[in-house]
């Protein structure tokens, strides 16, 4: 199977449909596959051609990580494998319950830290792409700025090779960029929710990666009538349509679905290989 491709930062060329690993944890809710299907389904994953793995030392729940299981699964890694992590008000993965006032993950000492435990859980020197996710619950607006020209003085001490955003609005990302060198975008965005149709093209416009979260609606699977007449004609799934469109949307768009089921894998990197039509298209759009 030949996959499609983009060059993140210029230089890293990752498969357009890569892997989520925060399923595998089950955090911050939900189910968890089994130790051994977890690390099944991340073998799997690199053996149909996927190199985008997205993950951070923050997935984590009841002592199962994801930075744990993706380092006993493929390290050492292959040489053209992308493990792309991220920091933000978080750094442990229990700190989503807590108080908005008490996650300080954006101080300079924290964001080294979160910095320091990704390379020491994933066993490397340096982080491919580090995104900086801002905007977590209850946050309010934060500058990012301080954060940012942070994790820039820790790239140029050599602890990471990118940098990105993450839950950015496209005032944040104009921000960004004059900042740092900015490799991608990772927001909330699929064929339901497409508030940031504006931002995808800023991205492809500036080279930049977007990368889609919840790429076929996370805990809420997309449904809608289109979406199932277009699968239908095609006899694949809905959720295969849904990347398929995401793949057409733009050249720079990597959707990252996560899965615990070697099943859904499959059919989820098998999306890369379905064209949709213009009528296809249409259809989705209306």
């Amino acid at each position: 199977m030949t996959m499609r491709r983009w060059d993140v930062g210029g230089d890293l060329s990752v498969a357009r449909i890569g892997y989520g690993a925060m399923k595998l944890t089950g955090w911050p809710r939900g189910d968890r596959p089994g130790r051994e299907t977890a690390l099944a389904v991340l073998r799997r994953a690199v053996e149909l051609g996927v190199n985008h793995i997205d993950t951070s030392n923050y997935y984590a729940r009841d002592g199962v990580a994801a930075n744990d299981l993706i380092r006993e699964a493929l390290h050492p890694y292959p040489d053209d494998l992308v493990i792309v992590t991220k920091v933000g008000a978080l750094v442990e993965g229990s700190d989503v319950a807590l108080p908005a006032h008490e996650m300080t993950g954006l101080t300079p000492g924290n964001l080294r830290r979160a910095v320091e435990a990704n390379l020491r859980t994933l066993g490397v020197s340096r982080l491919d792409v580090v995104n900086l996710r801002m905007g977590d619950r209850g946050r309010g607006h934060i500058p990012l700025t301080g954060p940012l020209e942070t994790l820039l003085a820790l790239r140029d001490e050599g602890l990471i090779r990118h940098l990105g955003v993450s839950n950015v609005t496209a005032a944040e990302f104009a921000q960004a960029r004059e900042i740092a060198p900015i490799a991608c975008v990772q927001n909330h965005y699929n064929l339901a929710r497409r508030q940031d149709d504006p931002l995808v093209d800023a991205c492809a416009a500036a080279g930049i990666a977007y990368v889609p979260y919840f790429p076929v609606g996370g805990f809420r699977p997309i449904t809608a009538e289109r979406l199932h007449a277009v699968a239908a004609r095609h006899g694949a799934t809905a959720p295969q349509v849904a990347l398929a469109w995401l793949l057409a949307r733009s050249p720079n768009v990597l959707p990252i679905p996560g899965t615990g089921s070697l099943d859904h894998l499959e059919e989820n990197v098998a999306a890369g290989e379905l064209r949709l039509s213009e009528e296809d298209l249409a259809d989705l759009a209306a």
